[in-house]
Formats: structure tokens, sequence, C-alpha cells
């Protein structure tokens, strides 16, 4: 058997647990603070590979191995490595508490509704992105992806998030302190950083739940109009909105751009889905009437207001993108936005002149491209208790998919 044990978040390792153990794996700290075997052999954990090579050969033998982690190690830790190579069969785990539970235990907030995401040997922008999407988010750090990178990277955003920075939990030296984005970037937070929480601190402490983790879904997408504030009619339409949606894809971990953004219906729609999102609108009023409905529907969208192509410069690259217009400069803005989307730019456009110049826009960055003309017909009432068709403006959608191949030249 292996018998896994988490430590270290104040959670002691019973002797019994060690007493005849041929092999004992873990983390210099936490073999440091225990009385090992004297005949047990000791591997400190760096590179799994080998470590798990020797766990292999003392299991020929019978011998009894024990590996020490982290808080619970069936919660992304070391439970998984061990069940694919030896089998879930031969595991004997003895959890201790997470460092996410420890953490908001610290500072008296429940974490059933929070998402956990780790940044352990992954890219960062998807913690980034989950930040900037979630009111309470737990990020599992590692080298190169700590506080201080977290904080560079959320310092601009609007919305007022904290970041609660928990260190070498359930020791002598534990620290959990509380501080700005633009402050945690300042700082060098070393090696003993436990996890961070990002928190919107005003919908921090949420409602009753019944499932745990992330919210549920929207109750509905592609939404009728008027549930949207917006200036004459120029709004996307939900029959046009929905198939860009499918295309587009968001969810959470993503990032999008809603660009010539109008009422903010698209961008408001993809951060319902759980995309962190982005709207670029150049009208005054358009920018206020974002804020509005974001505001209305509960989510987080970031509202630049400028012109594209050039107000795209200081974002960071998106998953997806959609482009709404349709003005002189829609060859330009597609070019910039696909040359930097890392997987797909969807078009919306009522002038079919426009649609040769979008279209070879996407193909030169490497989309395969397809589109549609959509025409829609709503029944409408008329006077007798009687129904016509009222028929919308046709719509012609263009989306491009990034190809593997073309994905190499995109910034990471």
């Amino acid at each position: 058997m292996i018998t896994v044990v988490g430590t270290g978040t104040g959670s002691p390792v019973p002797e019994d647990v060690l007493a005849g153990a041929a092999l004992v794996v873990g983390g210099r700290r936490h073999l440091d603070a225990v009385r090992l075997p004297e005949d047990a052999e000791r591997v400190v954990l760096g590179p799994l590979a080998p470590a798990l090579d020797v766990v292999g050969r003392h299991l020929e033998k019978a011998g009894r191995v024990v590996v020490l982690a982290s808080g619970d190690p069936g919660f992304f830790g070391i439970v998984r490595v061990l069940a694919e190579r030896f089998g879930p069969g031969l595991l004997d785990v003895r959890p201790g508490v997470s460092s996410v539970a420890a953490a908001f235990a610290r500072i008296g907030l429940p974490w059933d509704d929070a998402v956990v995401v780790s940044a352990h040997g992954r890219e960062l922008r998807t913690a980034v992105h989950v930040c900037r999407a979630r009111p309470k988010v737990a990020v599992l750090t590692g080298p190169g992806a700590g506080p201080a990178e977290l904080g560079a990277a959320l310092t601009h955003d609007p919305g007022g998030r904290v970041l609660v920075v928990a260190s070498a939990l359930g020791s002598a030296q534990e620290r959990v302190e509380r501080v700005t984005p633009a402050e945690a970037a300042a700082r060098d937070w070393g090696a003993d950083v436990s996890v961070v929480l990002c928190l919107d601190e005003g919908r921090a402490l949420g409602g009753v739940r019944t499932v745990a983790g992330a919210p549920a879904g929207p109750d509905g997408w592609a939404l009728d109009e008027d549930r949207f504030a917006h200036r004459d009619s120029m709004i996307t339409k939900f029959e046009v909105r929905a198939l860009a949606l499918a295309r587009l894809g968001p969810r959470l971990g993503d990032l999008v751009w809603d660009v010539g953004a109008g009422s903010g219906s698209v961008a408001v729609e993809c951060a319902r889905l759980g995309a962190a999102v982005v709207a670029v609108e150049k009208a005054p009023d358009g920018v206020a009437r974002i804020r509005a409905n974001a505001d209305a529907h509960g989510v987080d969208v970031r509202v630049v207001h400028g012109s594209a192509p050039s107000a795209l410069a200081g974002l960071d690259d998106p998953d997806a993108v959609f482009v709404g217009g349709g003005g002189r400069e829609l060859p330009a803005v597609v070019d910039a936005c696909a040359r930097r989307a890392r997987r797909t730019v969807v078009v919306a456009m009522a002038a079919l002149d426009r649609v040769p110049a979008a279209r070879a826009a996407l193909t030169e960055a490497g989309f395969t491209c397809d589109g549609v003309l959509l025409q829609s017909s709503r029944l409408a009432p008329l006077p007798g208790d009687v129904t016509r068709l009222a028929a919308t403006n046709p719509v012609f959608l263009l989306w491009g998919v990034r190809t593997p191949a073309s994905s190499e030249g995109v910034a990471q």
C-alpha cells in the first residue's frame, strides 16, 4: 500500500503512519517536520518521474510507502498521479485540510461557491480570466505564477478586486494579508505562498447554495432585445446573437473581446456564460449603456472607450472576438483581431460589400473561414386576433476558426 498523508496546514502526521515505512516521499519541509524510521529511504519530491520510479521499486519488494503531501492530496494534489501510475486500489489516503479551505477559514468566509483554479505548472492567463469573471476565486500558485504576477495582470481591471495572500499556512510563519492587485504586483512574496484568494468583497459572501463550485450556467441565452438598454434598435438581434455565441464558444477561463460593442449585448451574454469580457466602444453613450447592461445582468465587463483597431493595442490577447458594426475601418479591425485571437473571430455585417475584405483578413491570418446570411421573420400580432410575419434586417455572419498550425504565431 501507499499511504498518502495530507499535512502542512495544521494537520500533524500520526506517528503510527510512519512506523515500518520502507520509503517516505515528500517535500523537504514535510520530511524535515517528522521523525522518520531509521532504516527508511527518504526521497525529496522534485521532478515526479524519478520519485514514482522509486515508489514502484519499493512496491515490487512489498515495501511500505508513505507519501507526505500538502493539505488535501486529492485536491489538485499527488493522488491523481499516484492513482494513474499504480491504481487507486493501492492508495490509503489520509486527507488534511486543503490550503483553500484553510485560507477561507482564516478570513471567515464560506467557500462552497468559490471557483478554484490552479496556476501551478499551467498558463497564468486562465486564472487571470477566471478572476476577472467570478467574484470569489482561489488560485493555487506556482513558480512564475504567484501573487505578484496575478496582481500585475489584474492591476488595471475595474471592479475593485482584493487579493488575499495566504503564506505558510499552519506553520509558525503563517501570514494572511489583504492587498490590492497593485500592491501584490510590487512585492516579492518568496516561496511560501500557499494560495491566493481573489475577491469582489461586495459579492464574496454570496447566498444560499445547493450545488458547490462555480454558479450554474444561465437559464437562457440569446436573450430578447428588450432585456438590454439600447438606442433606436441598434442592437445585435437575438437570432444573430444565438449563432454568434455558438461560434464564439465563451466559457470560464476564456477572454472575449466585443469590438464595436454598441449596447454590449454580446459582451454581457459571453460574461453570463462564464468568460472574462472586454467591450470596446467609441461612443460615450454606448459606454454608459454597456456598463448599465452589465450591472443589470450582474456580470463584470471591462469597457474600453476608444476606436478599434488602436484601442486594442493594450489589451491581453483574446480567445475569441466578436466584431460588430461595418464602417470603412472594418477590414483593419478584423485584421487586427485576427492576428491576436487564439481561437475564433466572428464578424456581423449588414453591408454585403464588406464581406470580401473581412473574409480575406481572416484567411490571411490563418483562419478557416465560413459564413451565412441570416434572414428571419418574427411573429407579429395584427388587429382581429391574427398574426403576420415581420421581417428583420438581413445580417451576414462570418466566422473564422484558427487552424492549429496558425496558432504558433499568436502571442502567448
